[in-house]
């Protein structure tokens, strides 16, 4: 019986996430994911990718508050701005606006990431359509609402980096909100097309194409490359550029989800091409810079 053995969310984009017994699953995926950012003056998003460090904050929200964290800092913790002045983002071919947090929050990421910083987060009118097999909402994340991944897939590629002589990874590198054990075949989520958990419905919107912050240590912030993306490239390269690793998900139906809620599946495609047979040496500096962060 396939199940949930793992449920995260992630408050403030591209920063360590928080795991949970159980959670409420909104139209814009878990609660909590996702809906604040940190922004540079001129509304670029800032990301692990430039700053790896950014894995070392521990966002919590404390009911109407939000405590931030990271080694060697003072916490801050500051009342969360749910309306006041906006400031415009852009990003997955969405461009809206965000509401300014308070300066404790940019002074604390400015000084963290040594250069001026700014945190946002969502906006009560906030609406962003995602597209993909099945379209859907999404807060900040970098295309849809849930990214969805196995135990079985992560097995599969550590036996392929262990048998290079590699370090295996941990599942924290891939970030998903959703962990799913009992398959017993690898990347059955990319197969997935309609699925329910708990009292949730989700929606399979496209395989995950994955840039180069699964080469990030989630723990100490520092890159610690060249796997997984090496091996991966090995045997899952995309069509359209990079690697795949994951399945990213739509909202169908709201509710409820809880570690250890079976997981069924409704529909299916065919056989993913993804999992067949090696594939020609790939460089990780092509990766597609297009995943949930």
């Amino acid at each position: 019986m396939a199940r949930i053995a793992r449920l995260t969310y992630y408050p403030v984009k591209a920063c360590a996430g928080v795991d949970v017994p159980s959670a409420e699953v909104t139209s814009a995926g878990l609660a909590h994911d996702r809906v604040f950012q940190v922004i540079t003056p001129d509304s670029d998003i800032l990301t692990q990718r430039p700053h790896p460090v950014m894995a070392t904050v521990r966002p919590r929200v404390l009911g109407d508050r939000l405590a931030l964290s990271a080694p060697g800092r003072e916490d801050v913790v500051f009342a969360i701005r749910r309306d006041g002045p906006r400031r415009p983002v852009s990003m997955s071919a969405w461009d809206g606006e965000g509401v300014r947090q308070d300066p404790q929050a940019d002074e604390w990421f400015s000084d963290l990431l040594g250069r001026p910083a700014e945190l946002i987060g969502v906006a009560p009118e906030h609406h962003r359509v995602t597209v993909g097999e099945f379209p859907g909402a999404a807060a900040f994340a970098d295309g849809h609402a849930v990214l969805i991944a196995s135990e079985s897939s992560l097995d599969s590629l550590n036996e392929r980096i262990a048998a290079g002589q590699g370090e295996p990874v941990p599942m924290d590198r891939f970030r998903p909100n959703l962990v799913i054990a009992g398959w017993a075949e690898p990347h059955r989520e990319d197969e997935a097309r309609e699925l329910t958990a708990g009292t949730a419905k989700f929606g399979y919107a496209e395989k995950c194409v994955r840039c180069t912050v699964p080469m990030v240590d989630q723990e100490t912030g520092e890159k610690a490359g060249p796997e997984p993306i090496r091996t991966l490239a090995t045997y899952r390269r995309d069509p359209r550029g990079g690697v795949v690793f994951g399945m990213k998900a739509a909202v169908l139906r709201p509710g409820q989800v809880a570690v250890g809620d079976e997981v069924i599946v409704h529909s299916w495609a065919g056989p993913s091409p993804s999992t067949a047979a090696a594939e020609p040496p790939f460089t990780a500096t092509a990766s597609r810079p297009a995943e949930s962060v």
